[in-house]
Parts: C-alpha cells; structure tokens; sequence
C-alpha cells in the first residue's frame, strides 16, 4: 500500500516460448528466469499482493517455490500467442472481485526483465499516485538514434524522422525513448471502465538503459548473464 492506494503485481507467464524454449524458468545464474521478478516484487514495500498468471503446471510450481501465488492455471483463450496483456490483467481483476476484493491500481511486471529492482517498482509506484496520472510505462533511451536511421524508397534513402540539424553533434540531437518491457501500472478504475492498457494518458517512468534488457533471444540471455556476474564482482 502506497498512500492508502492498493496494488496488485501481476507477473505473466505462460508456457509457450518460440524464440528459447521454457524461457520463462530458463536458468539464469543458478536461478530461473521468473525467480528474479518474484523476489524483486516481494522485496517491494508497496505491493498488496502479487501473483503468477500462467497456463504452466512447471512454471506454476518454481513460482510457488519462490514464494509468489499462483491462484489458477489461466485458461486457453488468454494463454496462446495471440493472448493480450490486458485480457490477463481483466481475467485477474475478475478473478478477485468474485472473491471481494479489490485494488486501486494493476502493476504488470514481465518476467523477461530480470534486471529490474524493487527500487524501480517502488519509484514508478511512488510516480504515479503523486502524479495522479491513469497509467505509466517504463521507458528507456533508444541506443540508436532514429535521426540518423533511412529507409530506401525506389533505390533513394529516406529519413525515419525529420530534423533540420542532421549535421549537428552526435549529443546535440534530440532524446528519444523505447518501451522496454519492464513495468506498466494502470488505475484498476481505468482498466476496468475504458478497458484499455496503454492509453493516451501514460506517463513515462524512464530506466536506465543497462537494466532495461527485455530477454527475447539467446543474446539477450548471454548479455543479462554478464551483467549479473559483472555485477557480482
């Protein structure tokens, strides 16, 4: 709790992964993948509850390992690649509500994003109450500058996106940022009337770049793994 405001951590994780197989539990220095979002969310001092939403007996069993509920095995028609965020997010909501209770605001938190702490969770919490905005997003600065990014069009580079000063200094062009996965916090009050997720009142909560690796394929799995040890040392 958090200024008398609830909160409900979300961790989605289902069974099925194209890129790396069981990508969810995948051993990342000695621990899987999932275990360091489920410690960093009960390390939180603001969260109410916190739960894994998974279609996955193996998945559901290292969660309980790590201490994190796992009230249901998500159905079907939420858990294949087509399934939504938000309909995960409404099937928990509704889920709780036919047991009587209820939370201020929905925070989701991928478990791809090993990298991000309780201080991250606490700081975007702490953001948006005092903000009084409906939704936040973590953000990152994009490593690659889309003012000096073309497209080709009948053989004839194109920019991405306009700017006058293309001649200017590397750090005298304009900051651009990326969704990066990591942290998404909604007012229930919004998910539950507009049903949307990111709408157009998101405000952003911006992470540092290096903790901000959204693990999708082997070398992103490589690269958190040195960081880790990096930062062990």
């Amino acid at each position: 709790m958090y200024k008398n405001k609830t909160f409900l951590a979300i961790i989605p994780a289902r069974g099925g992964s194209k890129g790396i197989p069981h990508k969810n539990i995948i051993e990342i220095n000695g621990k899987p993948l999932i275990a360091y979002t489920i410690e960093a969310t009960k390390q939180s001092k603001y969260i109410d509850k916190i739960i894994v939403s998974t279609d996955d007996e193996e998945i559901q069993r290292v969660s309980f390992k790590y201490g994190a509920n796992v009230p249901y095995l998500r159905p079907n028609e939420i858990s294949g690649d087509s399934a939504k965020s938000i309909d995960v997010v409404l099937h928990a909501l509704n889920y709780y509500q036919t047991k009587g209770e209820r939370f201020d605001y929905v925070i989701l938190l991928q478990p791809t994003s090993p990298l991000r702490t309780d201080l991250h969770i606490n700081s975007a919490i702490e953001q948006i109450v005092k903000s009084e905005a409906q939704s936040l997003v973590s953000v990152c600065e994009v490593t690659e500058n889309p003012v000096l990014m073309r497209t080709i069009n009948d053989n004839q580079l194109q920019p991405v996106v306009e700017f006058n000063g293309i001649n200017s200094r590397r750090q005298d062009l304009p900051t651009f940022y990326k969704f990066n996965g990591s942290i998404y916090v909604n007012t229930v009050k919004m998910l539950l009337g507009e049903r949307q997720f990111i709408n157009v009142n998101t405000i952003p909560f911006i992470m540092e770049q290096e903790k901000s690796i959204d693990i999708d394929n082997i070398i992103d799995l490589k690269l958190v793994e040195i960081i880790m040890q990096h930062s062990k040392n």
